[in-house]
This record gives structure tokens, sequence and C-alpha cells, in this order.
């Protein structure tokens, strides 16, 4: 395992300094899982809830919140993102949306955080939206899938087990 690279010599947080990197072209995977009712996932895919089209929603709040990343945790850098993708896949076997983001660009950094932040804001969009009928809603297994680009090269996580 390596260092952590977000403190100093002191321990103290500090930003890390890219200016010495070299800009490469950089993606990374992440996904999330909204477990549901299965009433709820019913009258999303089937665009009747109430509130209007909660995935068009969803999907909107990813993007908007992978470019908005280094606003919401303190040490991100800001990036110029190239392409943000969302999808939003029923998984009616275990009454789930399965939340996918791939975040693209050309930096000095990694994009890891921006994939993230977008699956994990959408879920809580789905979950907004619908709380009124389902209060139950569980998100989990939030995590990165695949991250290609800079010095660390391509990294895959294993299979998932949904």
């Amino acid at each position: 395992m390596s260092e952590l690279t977000h403190l100093n010599a002191q321990g103290e947080a500090h930003m890390v300094d890219v200016g010495e990197k070299t800009v490469t072209s950089r993606e990374a995977r992440a996904e999330a899982f909204v477990r549901m009712q299965p009433e709820t996932l019913k009258l999303i895919l089937e665009g009747k809830h109430k509130k209007g089209d909660v995935l068009a929603v969803a999907r909107i709040a990813g993007i908007q919140a992978a470019k908005k990343t280094s606003e919401l945790i303190p040490l991100c850098h800001s990036l110029n993102l190239t392409s943000v993708k969302i999808s939003l896949t029923p998984v009616e076997s275990s009454d789930a949306l399965r939340i996918q983001s791939i975040c693209k660009l050309d930096a000095k950094t990694g994009v890891e955080m921006e994939a993230l932040t977008a699956v994990s804001i959408a879920a809580l969009t789905i979950y907004d939206m619908c709380k009124a009928v389902d209060k139950g809603m569980v998100i989990s297994e939030i995590r990165l899938l695949e991250k290609k680009g800079g010095r660390s090269g391509h990294w895959q996580a294993s299979v998932s087990s949904v």
C-alpha cells in the first residue's frame, strides 16, 4: 500500500501539487445500487412517479455532481471534464437500480472522485424523489470499477456480487 498523499510530513492535510505531472487521458468508472420495494421500481420504470421522470432527473444530478466534485470534497482539484455519462439499469432480480458513471478528461490528475460523486448523487436523487413512497430504500456498494491513465496506469475492480 502506498502512502497517504493528502498529508504532509507533519500530518497536516494539504492539496497535492500536480504541477510537475504530465497531462494524460484519464477515465474512471464507478457504480452504486439503490434497492427498493418492487412497486417502487415498477413506478420508476413505468414513468408513473408523480414527481416526474426519476431516471432523467437522477442522470442530470449525477452529471452535475461530477462537475462540482471539487466544491464538495475539500482537497479535490478542479477539473475540466470532457465527458460524463450516467447509466441507470434495473436489476429486477434484486429490486434495484444499478447506477454507473464514466468520467473522462485529459489532465494531470485522476477522475475517480468525479465518477464516485456522480453515482452517489444520482443515488441520493433517486432516494429523494421516491422517499414518499419507499422510505426503506438502501443505497449500497458505491465503488470504483475501473480507472485508466496516469502514472499508476490501469486498475480494475473484482467482479460485483450483484
